[in-house]
């Protein structure tokens, strides 16, 4: 029973620093020269700090985190804004798998000390595929 108990307060404690870790990141949302901003459309406007990866002369995010609620709304609506160095342009948010999905874990791997400390996440990338035609938020 004393194991069990230690397991518990592990597990609770363990809980405690992924929901700490996630939360400081979302509320500073640290920025540096390979982050952009993507803008996500269900109605309204919503923008999330990312971090750009470039793959193959292709453009991707990484979704990395618990807190995915930008992710769904991309899968939702795919047609997204994304910011960077205060240019603003349209893209389709394109969901990747196989080969290409592959090569661009290989190229940016998720180090074990990040895994541990948002949870273990299910990770998934989205390429972003310029768009030449109206704004997301006309559609």
């Amino acid at each position: 029973m004393k194991v069990i108990k230690v397991l518990a307060i592990a597990l609770v404690a363990y809980a405690l620093v992924v929901a700490v870790f996630e939360s400081l990141l979302g509320y500073f949302q640290p920025q540096s020269d390979q982050t952009l901003i993507i803008t996500t459309f269900d109605g309204e406007a919503h923008d999330r700090v990312l971090t750009e990866l470039s793959s193959g002369g292709q453009s991707y995010v990484a979704v990395n985190h618990w807190p995915r609620a930008w992710y769904h709304r991309t899968l939702d609506n795919p047609k997204v804004r994304i910011t960077r160095n205060g240019e603003t342009a349209d893209y389709t948010a394109v969901p990747v798998s196989g080969e290409e999905r592959n090569r661009v874990e290989a190229d940016y791997p998720a180090g074990l000390v990040f895994r541990i400390l948002t949870g273990f996440p299910p990770r998934h990338f989205l390429r972003l595929d310029p768009q030449a035609s109206a704004s997301p938020s006309d559609q």
